[in-house]
């Protein structure tokens, strides 16, 4: 008998599954603070289950007014000039969710996350996974549920692995104090996860 291989999540089960993994590093009642932070959902998601506060930060108009539609706190600013307006240990945790890959200043935002907040969760695609390699392999630009855009179309700038970003946190002396890799359908992966692993969660802190 054949095995049935698990199959890869959609894109709402994916929203889902991304904001669970966040949430369990983000105790009850906190200060958040979430880049990038689109239509609020992330937000909204935290206030129901963890009864957070904070702000979302969103460019984008249209994502803007989705916020409000969604009852969230949103600031319109545009991230990649830094956090100015932010006073230094404002929150708990800054959040950004699958946008630092859409981002041209990668270390003024972590830096900047860092310095308003106790601990920062980031999220991303891993480019090194298998499927992504294998893609580029046959001469192509990976499409999939973590890359889910043409190339032609794509909001990403920056394309990174896991061993890429680790690297970039040791440089900025940013501490990894917890990391998460799971594959398309949302399994945990420790066997060689910038290989095997689809989508990454890393908690960080400053180096002590």
């Amino acid at each position: 008998m054949s095995e049935t291989l698990p199959r890869a999540m959609n894109a709402q089960e994916r929203e889902r599954f991304d904001f669970a993994v966040i949430a369990g590093w983000i105790p009850p009642g906190e200060r958040v603070l979430d880049l990038g932070c689109g239509d609020g959902t992330l937000l909204r998601y935290l206030r129901e289950t963890k009864g957070v506060e904070g702000y979302g930060v969103e460019i984008d108009p249209a994502r803007v007014l989705g916020c409000i539609r969604n009852g969230v706190d949103v600031i319109q600013i545009d991230i990649e000039r830094g956090l100015s307006g932010f006073e230094d240990g404002s929150f708990n945790h800054v959040i950004i969710s699958q946008a630092l890959q859409a981002m041209h200043a990668t270390e003024r935002i972590l830096g900047e996350m860092l310095r308003v907040a106790d601990e920062a969760v980031v999220s991303f695609p891993n480019f090194a996974f298998r499927a992504n390699r294998a893609a580029i392999a046959e001469g192509h630009m990976p499409v999939s549920e973590d890359l889910p855009y043409q190339w032609y179309e794509t909001p990403n700038v920056r394309f990174f692995t896991l061993q890429d970003f680790e690297a970039l946190c040791a440089r900025l002396r940013i501490e990894i104090r917890e990391r998460k890799a799971f594959d398309e359908a949302g399994q945990p992966v420790a066997d060689d996860p910038n290989l095997n692993g689809s989508l990454a969660f890393y908690r960080l802190g400053r180096a002590r």
